[in-house]
């Protein structure tokens, strides 16, 4: 069964983590398990589930570069979610291995996924050693996207390689879907752009519902707490990510 899942995008600022940690708390909050890999050099993921980045030894950098096996960490978040943490030796895998995807991150998580309904890998902004690494781990590709001009920049890039990584290195790899983020309450821009979504990738691909934009999102980033902690005042955002998680979990059976 396919449990690894990498959420990507090229762009820098549409809430790849925001999104990870969102499914994660929703996977925590329907009593299912996620491993969550972070493999971004800024390492918020990591920060959020309380893992300081800059006092651990082993990390999805050793990994990358064989001088590790695998060292799970249970988050702060309590059961249900644990975490392949970053740190910002990151970098140097980043710019220093050339554009070969690599499989060591795959053989190494490909033994801990059993043990869980979901691995989620938090992707870097960007299409490099990383990214290719996470798309040759994972079996399901999503793209996150802001419903802007800037947002939506360079998606057509990102389907390109993940098909490129599905011919050349990974055939068990697919376009999952795209998940909307950070949606406005009202907005002819975003509509304008949702509409540009679909017809680049697929009405179908779309995924909803799409996660609104809320202050209430920022706050759990900073208090690094799950969005579901806060009850009444997160309803539609937490909503949003259990419809998500709902269809990602019935994406992974089939």
């Amino acid at each position: 069964m396919g449990r690894i899942v990498a959420l990507v995008n090229q762009k820098g600022g549409v809430g790849k983590t925001t999104v990870t940690l969102g499914l994660a708390a929703a996977a925590q909050a329907a009593g299912n398990r996620v491993l969550v890999v972070d493999l971004d050099p800024q390492s918020s993921t990591s920060w959020v589930l309380g893992v300081d980045p800059s006092s651990i030894k082993e990390s999805t950098s050793e990994l990358l570069s064989g001088k590790s096996e695998p060292v799970v960490y249970e988050s702060a978040w309590g059961d249900g979610v644990d975490l392949l943490p970053a740190s910002q030796r990151l970098q140097q895998q980043e710019s220093g291995q050339g554009r070969r995807p690599e499989s060591r991150l795959r053989s190494a998580i490909e033994s801990l996924a059993a043990d869980y309904d979901a691995v989620l890998i938090d992707c870097p902004p960007s299409l490099g050693n990383l990214t290719l690494n996470a798309l040759t781990a994972a079996q399901h590709a999503v793209i996150v996207v802001e419903p802007a001009a800037l947002g939506l920049r360079g998606i057509t890039a990102v389907a390109d390689l993940i098909d490129e990584v599905w011919d050349t290195s990974n055939p068990d790899l697919d376009l999952a879907g795209v998940i909307i983020n950070k949606l406005p309450a009202v907005s002819a821009e975003a509509d304008r752009r949702i509409e540009e979504l679909a017809r680049t990738v697929g009405k179908k691909a779309v995924w909803q519902p799409s996660v609104p934009q809320r202050v209430i999102v920022n706050q759990a980033i900073a208090e690094r707490r799950p969005i579901h902690s806060y009850g009444y005042r997160s309803q539609d955002v937490s909503e949003a990510f259990d419809a998500l998680w709902v269809k990602l979990r019935k994406r992974l059976r089939d």
